[in-house]
């Protein structure tokens, strides 16, 4: 096979399940006031317009596609290649890189161009995800690891070998180009000529952000409103200053000799000035009351 089995087995665990996770819960085609504006962008859903078997057979035919291209255009290149230094570099593991390195930038771009809504986490999750992949590239082709698993990992060294020579990244990038071009050119003449809501949704949305006036930046003054809600008690002055203040704890005459009677006392005017500080509010609410 073209592709060893470790890079087989973490394709789909660790170079594009972050991505493809992250455009899945954080994507959003428009914004959610458009969301509750326009009902209809939630019957393409409903009507399995989205995925049935027509969608189905596109994405095989994307697909074959796509491997063809990543096969061949690397197969054209490498058959009578020679590196800088002048040595052949067209063996199997060169051309395995090569494939390989391609396909993960092809999907991290074909992911990129899927999503809509950019946010820190999808930065983080698709190129991290190439990062990731170049980081375990040179770990398994590294002489430590062959130390420890010789019969795994024979090909020591050839990972930097490869990715240094500069007609590689020319192949990269010339796989890269054409596997993504005929989709950005479907999905510009397809937004162009048979725009579905969504389409028109966000070009409307990007219009509105480019004619929107620059607000100048004046400081913000607190407006007093005269409109008074249902926490009437909460806009009237409240027991925090008189608790903090200590003047029911005050005691205008010397305190009397037994405990008890000086609790008395001191609960006694407590809640004389609590009555007194009630009664002055439900007048004051009666009052508004009676002018509104």
């Amino acid at each position: 096979t073209v592709y060893d089995q470790w890079f087989i087995t973490l394709f789909n665990i660790i170079y594009t399940s972050l991505p493809v996770l992250a455009m899945g819960i954080f994507d959003q085609d428009v914004n959610a006031q458009s969301g509750m504006d326009y009902p209809q962008l939630y019957e393409p859903g409903q009507l399995n317009l989205l995925f049935n078997k027509r969608e189905f057979f596109i994405c095989m035919l994307h697909g074959i596609y796509t491997s063809l291209v990543l096969f061949f255009i690397p197969y054209g290149a490498f058959y009578n290649l020679a590196g800088e230094d002048g040595g052949h570099i067209d063996d199997y593991q060169s051309f395995a890189v090569t494939i390989a390195t391609s396909l993960i930038i092809v999907v991290s771009v074909q992911i990129a161009l899927d999503t809509s809504y950019w946010t820190v986490i999808n930065h983080v999750f698709i190129w991290g995800s190439i990062a990731i992949y170049f980081s375990i590239l040179f770990t398994m082709h590294s002489n430590g690891i062959f130390g420890i698993f010789p019969r795994q990992f024979p090909f020591v060294g050839n990972a930097r070998h490869s990715l240094t020579q500069k007609c590689i990244w020319l192949i990269i990038l010339l796989t890269t180009v054409a596997s993504v071009m005929p989709v950005v050119a479907v999905r510009f003449l397809k937004v162009d000529l048979f725009p579905t809501l969504s389409d028109q949704i966000r070009q409307r949305q990007k219009a509105q952000k480019k004619s929107r006036p620059l607000r100048s930046r004046r400081p913000q003054t607190r407006r007093s409103s005269s409109r008074r809600s249902g926490y009437a008690f909460a806009h009237q002055e409240g027991y925090g200053e008189l608790i903090t203040s200590g003047k029911n704890m005050r005691a205008k005459n010397p305190p009397p000799t037994s405990g008890l009677e000086k609790t008395v006392y001191n609960s006694t005017g407590w809640i004389e000035n609590l009555c007194k500080k009630t009664t002055d509010t439900m007048s004051n609410f009666s009052q508004d009351k009676t002018v509104k």
